[in-house]
């Protein structure tokens, strides 16, 4: 795997998205996807590779993530470094896919990039859409599972699902099919030397 067409897309590292945010369900599964994400953030950054942010602003004003609410903000641990804004661009989305309403895809494509490893909330949704339609738009996806997360789901049938068995199903049902599910000690091997 060449590094030079291969990038990290965090996906809405935002405060609103916190452990036991009442809005988006309460408990979130995996308590050390920010240290599995300040990680993957060191490793890139260290080998001057890209780092593609995106920041999901809800157009639902009781959303934590509502641009008018802290929790808009991005985790200070995953924000763009300011030091390297050509390789750390941020994408603005207001859907779940980070390729909608964005020039996210025709950047990636003018850089040479063909190769994304994703991580980021949350792994049923945005996660989930975004790697979804990369691999969809031809970009070979690697999810690094323990550096994505997401909370308790009620599903129509009013069961609780808990944020472990929710978060299992979406990387079940994207691995194999629209990408690699990979844990983050993988990364560092699949960049090579």
């Amino acid at each position: 795997m060449s590094p030079t067409n291969t990038t990290l897309l965090v996906i809405d590292v935002q405060k609103g998205l916190d452990d036991n945010t009442p809005f988006h369900g309460g408990h979130r599964n995996n308590p050390q996807v920010e240290h599995a994400i300040s990680t993957l953030l060191t490793l890139f950054r260290t080998r001057n590779l890209p780092i593609f942010h995106v920041k999901h602003n809800s157009r639902d004003p009781s959303s934590t993530l509502h641009p008018s609410h802290p929790g808009n903000a991005i985790f200070p641990f995953a924000a763009p470094s300011p030091s390297r804004p050509i390789d750390e661009p941020l994408y603005e989305k207001s859907v779940h896919s980070a390729f909608i309403g964005t020039s996210l895809e025709a950047d990636l494509h003018a850089r040479g990039i063909t190769r994304l490893f994703v991580c980021g909330f949350t792994s049923n949704m945005c996660v989930n859409t975004t790697v979804r339609m990369a691999e969809n738009l031809g970009f070979e996806v690697f999810v690094v599972e323990d550096a994505c997360a997401t909370f308790d789901r009620v599903g129509p049938d009013g069961v609780l699902r808990r944020a472990e068995d929710v978060h299992a199903y979406a990387m079940s049902d994207l691995h194999g099919e629209f990408c690699s599910v990979i844990k983050a000690s993988n990364v560092q091997g699949l960049l090579g030397n």
